[in-house]
């Protein structure tokens, strides 16, 4: 089995539920890749902020993400964080440049999930999933949602939807505990489905 988990993350939020996915994945037995999507944001802008500054630096060891990291993968989970509960452009950008792949049905039957996060509870985590959801009809990707089989999914106070991981960051910086281990169960699950599907 292997495992892309392809992310964007500005303030470092969404970056930490990617860890998590990939942990999840990786416990399940597959070989994980974290990659990042591109930064748009000049980097005067970054440098004038020290959040960001931070979360650049947080994630300076994560590869950026390219067209070659979905070929190889058997399953692929994507995440970002809302944007008027869309989609951001990083992300946006990356997966605009998939064509050549659509073309050729490279992800056909690939199994894809998506998480998200917000600074606000109801900043978009159930709509930014659904945006990014086209992305796997146009290619005929498999969709895994996180589903109530994960029992956190059911009783989470904080991020975390049947659509699949997400996180609230106006809580604080860190992860709840359900919703790391919501990411995980999902990590964990879309591993194993990817891995059926391989088969």
């Amino acid at each position: 089995m292997k495992v892309a988990v392809i992310y964007y993350s500005m303030t470092g939020s969404v970056y930490r539920l990617a860890r998590s996915v990939e942990e999840g994945a990786a416990e399940a037995g597959a070989t994980v890749r974290l990659r990042r999507a591109a930064e748009l944001i000049p980097q005067a802008v970054i440098d004038a902020r020290p959040e960001l500054r931070r979360a650049q630096e947080e994630q300076r060891s994560v590869e950026t993400a390219t067209v070659e990291d979905l070929v190889w993968a058997d399953g692929v989970a994507l995440g970002s964080p809302t944007r008027f509960g869309n989609i951001t452009a990083q992300l946006k950008n990356f997966l605009d440049q998939t064509g050549g792949l659509w073309a050729q049905g490279t992800l056909v039957g690939k199994a894809v999930g998506f998480f998200t996060g917000a600074n606000t509870m109801h900043g978009g985590h159930e709509t930014t999933i659904l945006t990014m959801s086209t992305f796997a009809y146009h290619h005929g990707m498999v969709i895994v949602p996180a589903g109530y089989a994960i029992p956190q999914v059911g009783t989470t106070r904080t991020g975390g939807s049947p659509y699949g991981p997400s996180e609230f960051s106006g809580k604080g910086v860190e992860l709840s505990e359900e919703e790391a281990i919501i990411a995980r169960a999902f990590g964990a699950r879309l591993a194993q489905v990817a891995g059926k599907l391989a088969r």
